[in-house]
């Protein structure tokens, strides 16, 4: 009776706080420290002048003022058109392609190989990926060669020297690389609704266009806002397609260059000040964003028509 008496009493949940302090000491030291101090120096004036370190000397909003007197708007704005460029294809066929591997009617064989071939763009490196395109669009690539000689252009188009051309290989190439896990996501949320909701959906004579609209959208919903959120986030830190495609220089005209890599020539010049004003605003964007498109996504519609029927009441 003794020993079972003191077996009850035995409390496992420190062995749960030792398991879950490596997170927290790694979160602490790489995340929360560096976060802090971001924050701190966005408010002293502190940057390297050839050999010389000016600083740091507190000078409350100066750089904020700075920085939206600058390209800031600007370059936030390519950033934003980019990501769309790239995420409503993405999106769209994503969900085709979702809605089409899940579609049991179809009886599409070689899922399993197909669903490899989609997500092995995201396993190639960003890097090489810009290079590549690099090479393919350039005015003597492949690209330009396979064009003239099938007679299609008379002389080479210069991709990276237009507005449209430079933005659109970015956007093709985010496409490219994340339109595989989009795709492996969507098909995981399709194939956990239940099958009897198809079932009686097919039953009451609903067409496939409206199962896909009145059933299966509104039952992915969590995962379509995973998916927002994640590519906004990702979309707003665009660094590595613009900065080696255009080799850092953003052009034509700027119109490449993306917020990040204005935040990477901060830091290149040792600017700490602005960099660190950069990356609060940032933060502070990302956050509402994601805020906003959490809340409208998931704001159930049932619970406004309660509240209204409550009110005539």
């Amino acid at each position: 009776m003794k020993k079972s008496a003191r077996n009850k009493n035995v409390s496992y949940a420190k062995w749960g706080y030792i398991f879950i302090l490596p997170f927290f000491i790694a979160f602490l030291i790489f995340q929360l420290i560096p976060l802090v101090s971001t924050v701190y120096y966005s408010f002293f004036e502190y940057y390297r002048d050839g050999l010389t370190v000016v600083g740091p000397r507190f000078v409350g909003l100066e750089n904020y003022k700075s920085l939206f007197a600058s390209d800031f708007t600007k370059y936030m704005g390519n950033t934003v058109i980019m990501w769309i460029m790239g995420f409503l294809p993405q999106i769209v066929i994503s969900l085709l392609l979702a809605a089409w591997f899940t579609d049991l009617r179809l009886k599409i064989r070689c899922k399993q190989f197909f669903k490899v071939v989609i997500y092995m763009p995201n396993l190639i490196m960003a890097s090489a990926f810009s290079m590549l395109f690099f090479a393919l669009f350039s005015d003597n690539g492949p690209v330009n060669a396979f064009l003239q000689s099938a007679g299609i252009v008379s002389s080479p188009i210069r991709f990276l020297s237009s507005v449209i051309g430079t933005r659109g290989l970015i956007a093709l190439m985010n496409f490219l690389m994340w339109f595989g896990n989009t795709t492996i996501l969507l098909m995981a949320a399709v194939m956990g609704i239940n099958p009897a909701l198809f079932e009686a959906a097919e039953l009451d004579g609903c067409s496939a266009r409206q199962i896909f609209f009145h059933v299966t959208l509104p039952m992915i919903r969590p995962i379509l806002v995973y998916v927002l959120i994640t590519s906004m986030i990702g979309g707003l830190q665009m660094f590595d397609v613009p900065q080696i495609l255009t080799n850092a220089t953003g052009r034509p005209d700027r119109s490449a260059t993306s917020i990040l890599m204005f935040l990477n020539n901060h830091l290149y010049s040792k600017n700490y000040g602005m960099a660190g004003a950069i990356s609060v605003i940032l933060f502070i964007i990302c956050a509402i964003l994601c805020i906003g498109v959490y809340f409208s996504l998931n704001r159930d519609p049932d619970n406004g028509k309660k509240k209204k029927k409550g009110g005539n009441k």
